[in-house]
């Protein structure tokens, strides 16, 4: 099949890459920067290097395609975080349809259920509406867990303050997923013969900060690591003082209240929806201590 791969040779990216083409496939993939055209290609796939927010280059690189993975990057600009976003899913919606693409995967998030308060991911459930509006094509909305690789941002706070911390608490159950558990599901989404709009949750593990900062600090030689919870106020100020622009700390923020709510976690949590990534806690903890 011919399969497009949004996302360059990302976490998510590269990992899904090597598999569809391992398993035969005429794999396209797209990144804004031509640095990657060579390592692209060294991968086995063709590279095709432009916008995600430009429809007339989408429809041009989907022409002939089986099946698209769709992932719109986060932090699109630094600032009107949430309408860039949002103006990147309707570019690639645009081009699904001019292009008749029939099998999408699109890149998604626990929490999406949830029209708002719940940060960057209010644009991906603005998103999801317009790819449900999408006809004669099968969707699935891949709604991925909280990234394990996002808790390598906490290394600078466990280096120079002893901590790990965000403005959710230490008993807080949260679903968590590793890249390449994103990558095996959304391969074996890619190469499925479906129907209409579908929901697949992609989760490793459910577990809280408390053991996060335990398994963590077991891994990185600090056995006292605490996990320590944050006012918004606190989280706020210490993301903008990493460097972190006004508006995306902000958005963090407000993920971090739904976190701490239960809210994002919901709808995972209270569905009968399984655990299908392989990688857990424990394993992602020795990732962590090698690049610590």
């Amino acid at each position: 099949m011919k399969i497009i791969i949004s996302g360059s040779l990302g976490n998510i990216g590269k990992p899904l890459t090597n598999k569809l083409v391992a398993a035969g496939h005429e794999v396209t993939v797209i990144s804004s920067s031509t640095d990657k055209k060579e390592a692209i290609e060294k991968a086995g796939a063709k590279a095709a290097i432009g916008s995600v927010s430009d429809a007339a280059f989408l429809a041009k690189t989907f022409a002939g395609a089986a099946a698209v993975f769709a992932m719109t990057p986060p932090n699109l600009g630094g600032s009107n975080v949430i309408s860039n976003t949002v103006e990147a899913g309707k570019a690639f919606a645009s081009a699904i349809q001019e292009a008749a693409v029939k099998r999408v995967v699109m890149l998604s998030s626990i929490g999406v259920d949830l029209p708002d308060g719940t940060g960057p991911i209010k644009g991906l459930y603005q998103i999801e509406g317009l790819y449900d509006q999408l006809e004669n094509t099968a969707v699935t909305f891949l709604r991925a867990g909280f990234f394990f690789i996002n808790l390598y941002n906490d290394v600078p706070m466990i280096k120079g303050a002893g901590i790990m911390g965000a403005n959710y608490p230490a008993d807080a159950k949260m679903p968590l997923v590793h890249p390449e558990d994103i990558a095996t599901a959304a391969a074996e989404e890619l190469q499925k013969e479906t129907t209409g709009k579908n929901i697949r949750y992609i989760v490793s593990d459910v577990r809280t900060p408390g053991e996060i900062a335990k398994a963590i600090g077991e891994a990185i030689d600090k056995t006292d690591l605490p996990w320590v919870e944050f006012t918004d106020e606190q989280s706020l100020q210490g993301m903008t003082q990493a460097g972190l622009p006004e508006e995306i700390a902000g958005l963090y923020t407000e993920m971090g209240a739904g976190l701490r709510s239960g809210k994002i976690a919901a709808d995972f949590l209270n569905g009968n929806f399984s655990v299908d990534g392989k990688i857990k806690l424990e394993d992602f903890a020795k990732e962590f201590a090698g690049k610590f």
